[in-house]
């Protein structure tokens, strides 16, 4: 589950600070110090779903501004799917609507 939390804060983050003429965003990049896997690791084992839901939110909110908002059609989908992870309550919950902003992020780079 961390490596899905890091992959959806790197793919966030990408959308909203990678340009063409810049090198890429890295997981060992510095704007990816809050949003690694140890952390997220940290906030799973802790059980604590608000935490990790606040860090996926921050990130998503950038890649929200970077895709037009929520009146875009790419900012529909992921607003969404972002707030469907923003409705679960335990960590059993959590990864399906994980796995499908992950894969949606994905598809939108």
């Amino acid at each position: 589950m961390e490596l899905h939390l890091e992959t959806v804060a790197l793919f966030s983050l990408k959308l909203a600070y990678e340009s063409e003429d810049s090198s890429p965003i890295l997981r060992d990049d510095l704007v990816m110090g809050d949003y690694q896997r140890d952390v997220f690791e940290l906030l799973v084992r802790r059980g604590d779903v608000e935490a990790i839901q606040v860090k996926v939110g921050e990130c998503v909110g950038l890649a929200l501004a970077a895709v037009g908002g929520v009146d875009k059609p790419l900012g529909r989908e992921l607003g969404r799917l972002a707030t469907e992870l923003g409705t679960i309550q335990t960590m059993e919950q959590l990864d399906a609507p994980l796995i499908a902003l992950k894969d949606y992020l994905k598809d939108i780079q």
